[in-house]
């Protein structure tokens, strides 16, 4: 059957070709509508569950999307993904020993390796948006420590010295983001983007920026790309053959499925988190006509989108926290250069309100973080376990 008119055929009738070639070749009836047809409403099963998690991922509305919580309802999707699909391969691991199920499963699990330095990658971005979420609370205090819990009416009056604190630690925060934008993207240069009000001692804040953001400690090499992992995991990934198919009764198609929710979704994370070398050119098209690839096609396009939108094309990371980190650090900042004293009453309620929506950007940071990076780890440990399990039994 040519390639093209297989395709055309996948979503309708995914296993027919398997089920044809049984018919054919055994002549026992109890085989074919026994253990054949309970693989097939497995393998069915798992293409529908995985449809269903990604079209409600493909829900979430434009305000919602690449949020921490919409990153972290992905992990959970590839997890229980994960877990469905280990299952699968639990059940049928005498087929997986055989060719060219034994070829195509080690060639998951060599991919899935290469997702572990992904993961770290994406944990030592957090750390790095933990640092920046320090500097906002910083910020915060500086305004809030003249006696006073929040906006209450016995706050006395802002000081100077509370802006030149908050100014201090504004400029050390976009120059910490930017050097973040230098490492993910070495074609972007930071004389584009740094604000002007950021300019004053530049060298000696440059200086403190790299000692105070680049002391942590760091999971992946230093020439380590993101881009070139991304591109290492999705290599050669191709459509299963009818051939493939049917020899190996189905149980390719959840191998590449599984394949490519790995891809997408390590390649998310590295558009959402800052990371070595962010790159999001990678090549990546799955049939739509399979029953989640229209879903997870749509995804890719809305993120692609997402990318390109003025405020995003420069930004370290898609991550909806992040871009409001860069925003309301900027509008803080560009406020706390413009007052004058003594300080207008206008002035101070002003100040005070971007005070309050860097509070609620800190909750957020502060309640997200941690549950996300529990999850990056638990995606990791999964990974490691799935594939020594999917090794042992291909020895066996």
């Amino acid at each position: 059957m040519p390639a093209t008119e297989y395709q055309r055929s996948f979503g309708r009738s995914l296993l027919n070709l398997r089920r044809d070639a049984a018919v054919n070749s055994v002549d026992s009836t109890t085989v074919v509508t026994g253990e054949l047809a309970q693989m097939e409403a497995e393998l069915d099963s798992f293409q529908r569950q995985v449809a269903e998690k990604f079209i409600d991922l493909n829900a979430a509305s434009s305000e919602d999307l690449l949020s921490l919580e919409w990153v972290g309802k992905l992990l959970d999707s590839f997890l229980c993904c994960q877990e469905e699909f280990r299952v699968l391969v639990f059940n049928h691991r005498s087929l997986i020993t055989k060719p060219p199920m034994d070829r195509l499963i080690t060639d998951y699990f060599e991919r899935s390796v290469k997702a572990l330095d992904v993961c770290n990658a994406i944990r030592d971005g957090v750390e790095q948006i933990r640092q920046w979420q320090k500097l906002i609370e910083i910020v915060i205090c500086a305004f809030n420590n003249n006696g006073g819990s929040g906006g209450g009416s016995s706050q006395r009056p802002l000081g100077e010295g509370q802006f030149r604190r908050a100014r201090k630690t504004l400029i050390e925060l976009a120059i910490g983001m930017i050097d973040e934008k230098e490492s993910s993207s070495s074609s972007v240069s930071s004389s584009q983007h740094r604000n002007r009000s950021f300019g004053r001692n530049k060298e000696q804040l440059h200086h403190r920026s790299i000692g105070h953001f680049r002391s942590l400690s760091w999971s992946v090499s230093r020439t380590w790309s993101a881009s070139k992992q991304l591109q290492a995991i999705g290599n050669n990934l191709a459509t299963p053959r009818a051939s493939d198919v049917t020899a190996t009764n189905g149980l390719v198609v959840p191998v590449y499925t599984m394949t490519s929710i790995l891809l997408f979704v390590m390649w998310a994370l590295v558009a959402a988190i800052p990371c070595q070398d962010r790159g999001l050119q990678v090549h990546f098209n799955v049939p739509r006509n399979f029953q989640w690839g229209g879903s997870l096609m749509s995804l890719h396009d809305r993120i692609i989108e997402e990318s390109k939108k003025r405020e995003r094309k420069n930004s370290c990371g898609l991550l909806k926290e992040i871009n409001q980190i860069e925003k309301s650090s900027r509008m803080m900042s560009e406020l706390v250069d413009s007052v004058q004293f003594p300080l207008s009453d206008e002035k101070e309620i002003e100040v005070r309100e971007r005070v309050e929506e860097l509070g609620q950007l800190q909750d957020a940071l502060k309640n997200g973080l941690d549950p996300f990076e529990r999850k990056v780890r638990e995606v990791f440990h999964r990974i490691v376990r799935s594939r020594t399990e999917g090794l042992d039994h291909t020895s066996e």
